[in-house]
């Protein structure tokens, strides 16, 4: 029903359901689900792009946040030097077009910058800036790597300070669904 619904091969419906929570959204030609991992998105992060043949589909790590601490040590033991990673994948966004980046891993920095308590220009005191550091990362990084026939695998950003960390993860910039108004 839900691939006849949605206009979907049943077979990659099938796919994107085995990867996810719940279903969020639907309608002709969109399924927006949430994944094992707590992301909230089209086919489950479930994608066609960017791999051979029309039966095989490209899938989000189990555990993204593992990924980037898995990639940062690799790199750290062949450099000697202390970086940070972001794992990330295009994601739309309620109440916009155009698709974005967003971090689904992060390793070696803290994902979001807390300026609440921070003055601002004219001395206002800031009461909810939260910037979502590893998003807006993970976005700059996109328009580098591309999402066609680019084939840039990574990106390397250099210049940014960023505060290291050792337990901040992508997940935190998740949404609790508490807070959530969209779900």
């Amino acid at each position: 029903r839900i691939a006849a619904y949605t206009g979907k091969d049943p077979r990659l419906v099938e796919v994107v359901l085995s990867e996810s929570r719940a279903i969020r959204r639907m309608a002709p030609g969109v399924l927006i689900t949430e994944t094992r991992q707590g992301f909230v998105c089209a086919n489950s992060g479930v994608d066609k792009s960017n791999v051979p043949g029309e039966t095989i589909v490209a899938l989000l790590p189990e555990d993204p946040d593992d990924s980037a601490r898995r990639i940062r040590e690799r790199i750290e033991g062949l450099t000697g030097k202390r970086v940070a990673v972001i794992v990330s994948d295009t994601h739309g966004r309620a109440h916009r077009d155009g698709e974005i980046n967003i971090a689904i891993g992060a390793s070696g920095l803290e994902v979001i910058r807390d300026r609440r308590g921070e003055r601002d220009l004219f001395g206002y005191m800031l009461q909810v800036k939260r910037t979502a550091i590893a998003d807006e990362l993970a976005s700059a990084a996109e328009l580098v790597i591309g999402q066609a026939d680019e084939g840039i695998p990574a990106a390397i950003i250099r210049g940014y300070t960023y505060k290291p960390s050792e337990t901040s993860r992508a997940l935190k910039l998740v949404r609790p669904r508490g807070r959530d108004l969209f779900l």
